[in-house]
């Protein structure tokens, strides 16, 4: 390997080690560890370099491919460093004229490992040799856990295995069996070959809206879902899961095994208490899907009643949700529309609502008094409402998984909103949501909560996940963008970003955000993303990772190191 061939220089004390100093490991070292792997060790190039003269896999050819895909969550997860996000990789390498190419905001040896024992050999050797360590499965990281300069990548997006379905399960070293379907898979599985073979079984999951959500770092956050209102998070669904410890053992963690761990790792976060090599979770009978497209839109997009009309929608969300109701909500102040070829800015809202294992007809019989007082209300606006029918979720899912594009510069911003924050005072609410649509002219407001999180009983008696999820009902999240290469750009808009939530804050101030699509820069993130959970998530970590082996941002227990110049240095005190 030519990861040890730099001259070394003074180590800066109390950092992990990097390429250069003399407590990088040595070329010999790295040789011996890949053969220890079966030579599953690789040194990727960062895949923009194909498109700069000068580099060494510099292909014309390639570079047309690169950028034809770019945008695509596909190619990001087949490539063993690329993200889905440009800043974490610092702009280093982007397949773009004008951008530099450098090498150094990528991980420099990757560890393409498929088995547990794989996993294991790169943790013990970055443990051993103090090597700074990351784990990435997809990419799909919209907080920037899955990459980082001068460290040893773990990619598991080769942790699929076969999947193994249970018509019941008994966890491990448990004496007791739980009835009902369930399904074992590796962590590296992304959703839509998990939903494609439950699909042949009638089955189906608690799972991601994008195909390449894999499975690990989706559910060691929480994991929403159309079926989260029904079923309850996806973290809620786990019976068991298969890990590697930071100190390398590989180790089983249910409800009566290691069952500290079970809890924190349903929840609190990934890359932070181990790396899941496998998990079992519930399935479910897949349901038939009702499902209404209603736009709620003006083309005059300085209306007043925008807001107001938005407020008013939103306060309705707790009583439809308590009906069965669940869906995903758009919400811009000026936006291509959609039904005139994205040729006329409107102002309003797009809204799915979906109702489950119910006749066409109750979906509209839910729906008929918000539509007539739409109508009535406010006339200024043209509502049009699309029927589709759905015979199973996988049938849905082909229709409305998501198609957004990545390869750009973004952070979203994101909280939980209980029912006062939605029903209070409409007012308030209606200035709230102004103030967080505004950096883009676009967001969110997501029903995937309600009884089904509400009254959850995860295996074990509860798990690690944001409590503001057992009161919330919808999850909403909005963005903002700027230009690749630019540190003002970036610093203004986090900036915008933080501004715009500070009304959603005041709305909901006990409630918090989900920690796998929110803003990593909270000021308090660890009230924001685990709230009371924070003390027994911090301890836990303390036990099972005293060495820090697993560090990343936001997660918990990181704040004993600090990154300095692309190095992982401790904190002074």
């Amino acid at each position: 390997m030519a990861a040890g061939k730099e001259r070394p220089t003074p180590p800066r004390p109390h950092c992990k080690a990097i390429p250069g100093t003399a407590s990088w490991p040595s070329e010999a070292s790295w040789a011996r560890f890949n053969e220890s792997v079966n030579g599953r060790l690789l040194q990727p190039t960062p895949p923009g370099a194909v498109c700069h003269p000068g580099q060494p896999t510099f292909n014309d050819t390639q570079c047309v491919t690169v950028n034809a895909t770019w945008s695509t969550y596909e190619f990001h997860a087949a490539d063993p460093v690329s993200v889905d996000w440009n800043q974490w990789a610092n702009d280093t390498c982007l397949p773009w004229p004008g951008y530099h190419c450098r090498s150094d905001g990528y991980p420099k040896v990757v560890l393409n490992a498929s088995t547990a024992a794989h996993v294991k050999a790169g943790v013990d050797f970055a443990r051993k040799h103090k090597v700074r360590l990351v784990v990435k499965s997809s990419g799909h990281d919209y907080v920037g856990r899955s990459n980082a300069p001068n460290s040893l990548s773990i990619w598991t997006h080769h942790l699929k295995k076969d999947f193994k379905f249970h018509d019941s399960f008994r966890p491990k070293n448990c004496n007791i069996e739980i009835r009902g379907t369930a399904v074992t898979a590796g962590a590296g599985a992304e959703m839509i070959e998990l939903y494609t073979a439950l699909d042949s079984r009638n089955q189906t999951v608690v799972g991601g809206g994008g195909k390449t959500v894999s499975l690990g770092g989706y559910i060691t956050g929480g994991g929403h879902s159309l079926l989260s209102a029904r079923h309850g998070l996806a973290a809620d669904q786990v019976l068991e899961v298969e890990l590697v410890t930071p100190k390398g053992d590989i180790v089983t963690a249910n409800e009566c095994t290691n069952s500290d761990l079970f809890w924190a790792l349903r929840g609190g976060g990934g890359s932070t208490f181990g790396i899941l090599t496998s998990l079992t979770l519930r399935t479910h009978p897949t349901p038939s899907i009702s499902t209404r497209i209603v736009m709620i839109i003006t083309s005059d997009n300085k209306n007043p009643s925008t807001f107001d009309m938005i407020a008013y929608v939103l306060s309705q969300f707790p009583s439809l949700g308590d009906s069965g109701l669940a869906g995903y909500s758009f919400l811009f102040s000026s936006f291509p529309n959609p039904f005139d070829n994205n040729t006329t800015p409107v102002s309003g809202m797009m809204l799915l609502f979906t109702l489950q294992d119910q006749p066409p007809t109750a979906i509209d019989d839910l729906l008929a008094p918000l539509l007539t007082h739409i109508n009535t209300t406010y006339p200024s606006f043209t509502l049009l409402t699309v029927p589709e029918e759905h015979p199973s979720f996988s049938a849905w899912y082909a229709s409305h998984y998501d198609t957004s594009a990545t390869g750009a510069n973004i952070l979203i911003g994101s909280r939980l909103l209980p029912r006062s924050a939605l029903t209070s005072n409409l007012t308030a609410s209606a200035s709230a949501l102004r103030q967080f649509v505004s950096p883009l002219g676009f967001g969110t407001a997501y029903l995937v909560s309600g009884k089904g999180v509400h009254d959850a009983t995860p295996r074990g008696g509860s798990n690690a996940v944001n409590p503001g999820w057992r009161t919330a009902y919808v999850h909403a999240t909005n963005l903002v963008g700027w230009a690749p290469g630019s540190a003002t750009e970036r610093e203004d808009a986090m900036a915008r970003l933080d501004r715009s939530l500070e009304g959603m804050r005041e709305l909901s101030p006990d409630s918090g955000a989900y920690v796998n699509e929110a803003n990593p820069y909270e000021s308090n993130w660890q009230g924001v993303f685990w709230g009371s959970n924070y003390k027994r998530l911090l301890q836990i970590k303390r036990a099972v990772d005293p060495d820090d082996v697993l560090w990343c941002h936001p997660c918990v227990g990181n704040e004993k190191w600090h990154e300095v110049d692309g190095h992982l240095c401790r904190v002074k005190g």
